[in-house]
């Protein structure tokens, strides 16, 4: 059994994993990195880290055509309810076993306002144990925090960092991050999106290859990398 990772562009992400199709903060319209269209997407699960427009981006839209559940925290999957949207809140630390796989949120050290103004909870990033036993921890858009360290004692096989610093973690600090989680691969995304948070990803990929034992997969925008 393997699961699909694929970048649409800034922090938009896809998994397919044991049969289920999954989208993480698929912020698509709009998106100048995206090389896909929203209608174009399905899903059966959304995974939205946070309240900030470019992550929830086309969730409502998507989650209205195809029916997906959008898992959350407590409070966007209020909000979400209040709008007709299926959803499952969960909150920092807690776990749940979805037929995907069990699902975990971490911490994430950034903000979480809903585009509407509403407040939007804690943020978080997702750690994924998938059917066939794969970690995989998405971060998110989140700085560097030393509890990585106890997410890598988790054993992670994919690691997805941001890169594109101002907002999130920079170049330095995702290369920090590395080490503390020690994955065998890792993936760079929230970069280059806009000249505010362009960077360049072989350089870092060469740093990381130079100083960890992770592999790096730079995946332009639609690119997949499959985990076996």
């Amino acid at each position: 059994m393997s699961s699909k990772f694929t970048w649409f562009g800034h922090a938009a992400l896809g998994l397919e994993t044991g049969g289920y199709k999954l989208l993480v903060d698929p912020f698509i319209s709009g998106n100048p990195a995206a090389k896909t269209a929203a209608d174009q997407l399905e899903a059966d699960y959304i995974l939205l880290s946070h309240g900030h427009g470019d992550h929830v981006g086309d969730t409502l839209e998507i989650a209205r055509r195809t029916g997906a559940t959008v898992i959350s925290n407590f409070e966007i999957a209020t909000w979400l309810e209040k709008k007709g949207v299926k959803s499952h809140g969960q909150h920092l630390g807690g776990g749940f076993k979805h037929p995907f796989g069990y699902l975990k949120l971490t911490l994430a050290i950034h903000g979480s306002a809903l585009p509407d103004g509403s407040y939007g909870g804690n943020p978080a990033g997702f750690l994924l144990t998938t059917l066939d036993g794969h970690k995989i921890y998405m971060a998110c858009d989140t700085g560097l925090f030393g509890d990585m360290q106890l997410i890598g004692d988790e054993g992670i096989d994919l690691a997805v960092l941001p890169i594109g610093d101002n907002y999130t973690m920079g170049p330095a600090d995702a290369l920090r991050a590395v080490k503390l989680l020690r994955p065998r691969h890792v993936i760079p995304v929230h970069y280059n999106t806009w000249e505010l948070i362009a960077q360049d990803p072989q350089a870092w990929a060469s740093q990381v290859q130079a100083q960890t034992n992770a592999q790096v997969h730079v995946l332009p925008p639609g690119g997949s990398f499959t985990l076996g």
